[in-house]
């Protein structure tokens, strides 16, 4: 079968079985979309911008548990993309973008849209690939799946020539990959995992501390939930692992870190075994490393080497699958036929009672007062059962959603975790609600990041997508303000927004629902009356809440968990 470059990666596509794509075309990939406008096997979604694109595939992956797809032209196109596989990098989240290219013969000549887009995106991606003749065009397709999909996953580019999608040559599917290079390792070692089942069967203060590579796998979350019961030790999650095990369960501590909670923090800082699974030992989770668990012998679970002992010294590191490691640690331990020590552990969690008292995420909303953002939060848990898919931008909202919003399930929160990318979250929702037609979306936004991507209410009005959108507005960049109050004496230095749009109206203009709220009084009819919005309109709901309040609890930068600033 002869097929042109663009007719073999629009069959590609079908064999590996995608059904959404999202994207932007130009002149490098207009073969393409022409070949896309012939077919019907999946579905492309315009975005308004390329780094839209890539949020949206990655809100898509993470909420549907698929690989996200993304195609972009050359040139700018391509260097617009920059930023979302970056974040998924950072976040490890499987996307393959296609980006266009001049054609072939003018590489290097500095042609009209031309970019090193290789150069460019090789350290924001997990692998790139340049196709030189479009009889590789298959195999590299087939490879950038797999390469995105397995071991820890993350971005992968194809950058295609004008030429080599226009040229004509024989298809051959490649049915299996097998790629000497990369082989990833699935299987924790028997030994160590003996090793590691015998330390938490003789552990007198035992943490978990999993992260996003509990959401990589479908049932990871429940094996850990099971774990957690199964050796009686409580679990604190990282800000891409909160929902990894539900908000209300009894071992839950809350997320850990910069602003984790009380419990969570001491917990770490004073347990004798910590767990870490699927988490990387990030520098906003472990604050003063020196300080970091110092009496504790860590395990380290994860299926990327590279990560053990890159931060945080692991006496037993594990390399593999997290999905597959926990099922042979439960095993090893149905086979030890060992108990935990019950006295030990029973002085534990009163400890941890006690720290939980001083409840850390406490806040008191005044009847006449400003409105406090993190009601807004827990307003909509309870309107949406806690059982949203919720996008986040970054900032100060971030970390209150974080707090207050309370997770049951995995892949529920939606949030750019490694590079803090603002405007993350609008495309985010608009991939997560077309993933997940039948399910509520909700994105928490602040008033500087909704700016950075706003043109995707363009995205949402044209496809129809019912998202509901939340600015928690305080006209302050406001995690910055909050820097530049409690370390920078207060001098506020662009951190203020003196003109800001009327987000009510520009909801409008874009073809959807705006609404605003000033007064306490008014936030639960506005709150409920924008849940109930029914049709295929997205709600944008603009709130003014209080101006300067902060994200607590807080340990500031350089200090050890345990010198936590609670207010």
């Amino acid at each position: 079968m002869k097929l042109s470059g663009a007719e073999i990666l629009v069959e590609c596509l079908k064999r590996e079985g995608v059904d959404t794509i999202f994207g932007y075309p130009g002149g490098a990939v207009l073969q393409i979309y022409d070949a896309i406008f012939k077919q019907d096997h999946f579905k492309h979604y315009l975005v308004r911008h390329e780094q839209g694109a890539l949020h949206a595939a990655s809100g898509y992956a993470r909420a549907s548990g698929k690989c996200g797809v993304a195609l972009v032209t050359s040139g700018p196109g391509a260097t617009n993309a920059v930023t979302g596989l970056a974040d998924a990098l950072a976040d490890s989240t499987p996307i393959v973008c296609f980006s266009g290219q001049v054609p072939s013969g003018l590489i290097g000549n500095d042609a009209f849209q031309e970019a090193d887009v290789v150069g460019i995106t090789r350290s924001a991606t997990k692998h790139n690939f340049l196709v030189k003749h479009a009889e590789d065009l298959a195999l590299v397709i087939r490879q950038a799946f797999h390469i995105a999909t397995t071991g820890r996953p993350g971005p992968v580019l194809v950058d295609i020539p004008k030429d080599i999608s226009i040229n004509i040559c024989e298809f051959e599917w490649p049915e299996a990959v097998n790629m000497r290079s990369y082989q990833p390792v699935t299987s924790g070692h028997p030994g160590q995992i003996k090793k590691a089942v015998r330390k938490m069967l003789t552990a007198q203060r035992p943490v978990i501390y999993s992260g996003g590579g509990i959401m990589n796998a479908a049932g990871s979350a429940a094996l850990l939930r099971e774990l957690s019961h199964t050796i009686n030790a409580p679990v604190t999650n990282t800000l891409m692992g909160l929902g990894g095990i539900p908000y209300d369960d009894t071992h839950f501590l809350g997320m850990l870190g910069m602003h984790g909670t009380y419990e969570a923090n001491m917990a770490v800082s004073h347990c004798d075994l910590l767990v870490a699974i699927g988490a990387r030992f990030d520098d906003r989770v472990t604050g003063k490393i020196e300080a970091f668990a110092p009496d504790a012998t860590i395990i380290h679970v994860d299926v990327d080497p590279s990560s053990i002992s890159k931060n945080v010294h692991a006496h037993l590191p594990i390399v593999g699958d997290v999905k597959v490691v926990l099922t042979q640690l439960l095993e090893e331990i149905a086979r030890k036929n060992g108990q935990p020590d019950e006295i030990a552990l029973a002085l534990w969690w009163e400890q941890i009672t006690e720290w939980r008292a001083v409840d850390s995420l406490y806040f008191e909303q005044p009847q006449d007062g400003p409105i406090m953002p993190q009601s807004v939060i827990r307003k909509t848990h309870a309107l949406t059962d806690g059982d949203a898919i919720v996008a986040t931008d970054v900032g100060q909202h971030q970390m209150w959603t974080a707090q207050h919003y309370g997770f049951r399930k995995a892949n529920r929160f939606l949030t750019s975790g490694g590079l803090g990318t603002m405007g993350y979250g609008l495309p985010a929702g608009v991939g997560a609600q077309i993933a997940m037609p039948n399910e509520r979306v909700v994105v928490f936004t602040g008033d500087a990041s909704i700016q950075m991507c706003i043109q995707e209410l363009a995205t949402l009005y044209q496809y129809k997508l019912p998202v509901v959108i939340i600015i928690l507005n305080n006209a302050y960049m406001g995690m910055v303000r909050q820097w530049q109050e409690m370390f920078y004496e207060s001098r506020y230095s662009h951190s203020y927004f003196d003109a800001l749009p009327d987000f009510v109206k520009l909801a409008e203009a874009y073809g959807g629902v705006g609404m605003r709220v000033d007064q306490v009084s008014e936030l639960d009819a506005i709150l409920q009356a924008a849940f109930e919005v029914t049709g295929e309109s997205f709600v944008l709901v603009d709130v003014a809440v209080s101006r300067e309040e902060n994200v607590y609890p807080m340990v500031p930068a350089g200090a050890a968990l345990n010198e936590m600033v609670l207010s």
